[in-house]
């Protein structure tokens, strides 16, 4: 399973970083990095909780 970013649409909540660090961070202008290709099974729901709690619907998981 992958996470996409839409680095566009980010508003910079820093809600997905809050969520995992392990998968997202910040840039200095605050928007989203996607840090991982793939999301490894242990990460899957904190992953799913963060497309969940984006403001800015700015990521989505694909291969599901």
């Amino acid at each position: 399973m992958k996470v996409e970013a839409d680095r566009d649409a980010c508003i910079a909540s820093g809600n997905c970083v809050m969520v995992s660090d392990a998968i997202f961070d910040q840039d200095d202008d605050g928007v989203v990095q996607v840090l991982l290709d793939e999301v490894p099974d242990d990460q899957l729901d904190k992953a799913r909780q963060a497309v969940k709690l984006c403001p800015a619907s700015a990521l989505k998981l694909t291969g599901e």
